[in-house]
């Protein structure tokens, strides 16, 4: 399928199933993916080797750990990774489908949303109407956590940013911003792939993390030089970050904003999300918003709503 949505203002499912398998990233364990169409709003997760377990729908909620990949609580069941696959979803234009699901992790794949895409357009889109917009307050949304923050301003049409700061010289800094489309999506950030850094690998792989890594799922960076180069842009790193953002975004909805991370993390994309979900106004109730899910999602955050404060004079 080439012919994407020209925007995200109506809602749209999948037109048919589609599927796809692979390793987990940091389970190394094969799992798989059924994408279905979906007569309700939202993402729903359903288990293919457990299918009458109820249909939970994915939210900032739902949100269990974030140490290099989001990772999700669903009653009794848990789901990891789930960034790229959202990611794509969102991106593309599909605001409504079910995911069923085999394993405790979404398949890595290329690292990249790349696939997902892939498998979107084998399925075809099917037009729901009009979409439910996360709507958010007048004033912008500023969370800080660690060294990072994000920024959620209202504006006409999504507009998404990023910035990356690695000490690293083959990253440096690198900024990326675009108002998205569906087909900037597909274009710009979706082939962007995951990395990681060479002197992490031995401490990440001790911690039980990265057993489904490999140089054909991820890049590595080794100080000045990549490991496995070619990249498919000069400045991949930080629209990966970017795609990271969509993904952990998708969890709310993409709201009418201009939204910005820098040295974003899953924390931090998560902690806005659940700040999206708690200033909601009228017109997109949360569904199933559990309060103390939230508190916990946000725990580790700095939120401030409000105007934001005026650069320091010198």
């Amino acid at each position: 399928m080439t012919n994407w949505p020209c925007d995200y203002n109506q809602a749209w499912t999948l037109a048919r199933a589609s599927e796809r398998s692979g390793v987990g990233l940091h389970s190394g364990q094969t799992s798989r993916v059924r994408l279905q169409p979906s007569e309700r709003a939202g993402y729903w997760v359903g288990w293919l080797d457990d299918p009458a377990l109820p249909l939970h729908r994915l939210g900032p909620e739902c949100v269990a750990d974030t140490r290099l990949c989001t990772a999700l609580a669903l009653g009794k069941r848990r789901l990891a990774t789930v960034e790229h696959l959202l990611a794509a979803l969102a991106g593309c234009g599909v605001s409504q489908a079910e995911l069923w699901v085999e394993g405790e992790e979404v398949p890595l794949l290329d690292g990249s949303a790349l696939p997902w895409v892939e498998a979107i357009g084998e399925s075809g889109l099917r037009n729901c109407g009009m979409r439910q917009v996360p709507a958010l307050p007048a004033d912008p949304i500023l969370i800080h956590q660690g060294t990072g923050f994000a920024l959620a301003q209202p504006a006409d049409s999504l507009r998404l940013s990023a910035a990356v700061d690695y000490p690293q010289p083959a990253i440096g800094r690198q900024f990326f911003s675009l108002e998205l489309t569906p087909d900037l999506f597909v274009e710009a950030i979706a082939p962007a792939r995951t990395f990681g850094f060479r002197e992490q690998v031995d401490q990440l792989l001790a911690a039980g993390l990265i057993k489904g890594g490999a140089l054909d799922n991820a890049l590595v960076c080794d100080g000045d030089d990549w490991l496995n180069p070619p990249l498919r842009f000069a400045d991949e790193p930080v629209r990966h970050k970017l795609l990271d953002l969509l993904g952990d975004l998708a969890l709310v909805g993409l709201p009418r904003a201009h939204v910005f991370a820098y040295r974003g993390s899953h924390g931090l994309h998560t902690a806005l999300a659940a700040a999206i979900a708690t200033v909601q106004v009228d017109g997109f109730p949360p569904v199933g918003m559990a309060s103390d899910s939230l508190t916990r999602t946000l725990s580790t955050a700095s939120v401030t709503t409000g105007p934001l404060p005026s650069p320091a004079r010198p």
